[in-house]
């Protein structure tokens, strides 16, 4: 079968549930949040793409140099980062394109992530591996159009923030906050940390927000986009 065009989705998980994004050639739509129970009736997690992507809001994640990886220490790096339960499963990804790896655990007490896995499948019939939200955040750099590069999610009183200037990563973390309010604090504390001006910058959102969140940062930075 030919394929005209490529079609894809991407699906972000978390404690409270999932969001649906699709693309149709240069058409695009997204679901907005919905409820864990909504995966059993969801249609488009029943069809097979030509690119799929699932990312899991977990703050377990560190990012490591290449250099100073070693994958029979993988736990050992992350654990220095961040609290691991004996039962946590560690696992780790390469970011190539800034000369790292990250470490990190889905362990965070879902089972919806492993359901939509066994569900969304490529067009080729392989299933999708789970990754974490922080990962998608680093690689939709790519997407920015300026200089500086400030990509965030939300959700679930978690910041997912990466800045990058050029090809050079400043900043890759995720900070506790519990409400969006805490969250801006910590993009402005990085902005000024950093020597940014959000005047001149455009920060770009991966997890939808509600207007009154999108006109606060309307208020800082010259734009706000949405990916």
């Amino acid at each position: 079968m030919e394929h005209t065009s490529l079609n894809g989705i991407s699906i972000q998980v978390s404690l409270s549930g999932f969001s649906v994004k699709i693309e149709e050639g240069e058409k695009k739509c997204e679901s907005g949040w919905l409820a864990a129970g909504k995966v059993f009736t969801e249609q488009d997690l029943q069809k097979r793409y030509d690119k799929a992507s699932i990312s899991l809001f977990t703050p377990k994640c560190s990012l490591v140099p290449s250099d100073f990886f070693c994958p029979g220490y993988a736990r050992k790096l992350l654990s220095d980062s961040v609290r691991l339960e004996d039962t946590d499963t560690v696992n780790y990804i390469e970011v190539p394109q800034f000369g790292a790896v990250m470490v990190y655990s889905n362990s965070i007490g879902e089972s919806l992530s492993k359901v939509i896995s066994d569900t969304v499948c490529t067009v080729d019939g392989n299933r999708v591996s789970v990754l974490p939200e922080l990962y998608y955040v680093l690689n939709d750099f790519g997407k920015c159009r300026d200089y500086n590069k400030i990509v965030a999610s939300y959700r679930d009183g978690f910041l997912y923030l990466a800045v990058s200037q050029g090809k050079s990563l400043r900043l890759c973390n995720v900070f506790s906050a519990s409400d969006f309010t805490t969250a801006e604090y910590f993009i402005f504390l990085v902005m000024k940390k950093l020597q940014l001006n959000p005047e001149v910058s455009v920060i770009c959102f991966r997890t939808p927000l509600s207007a009154e969140e999108e006109m606060s940062l309307y208020r800082y930075f010259s734009s706000v986009e949405k990916f």
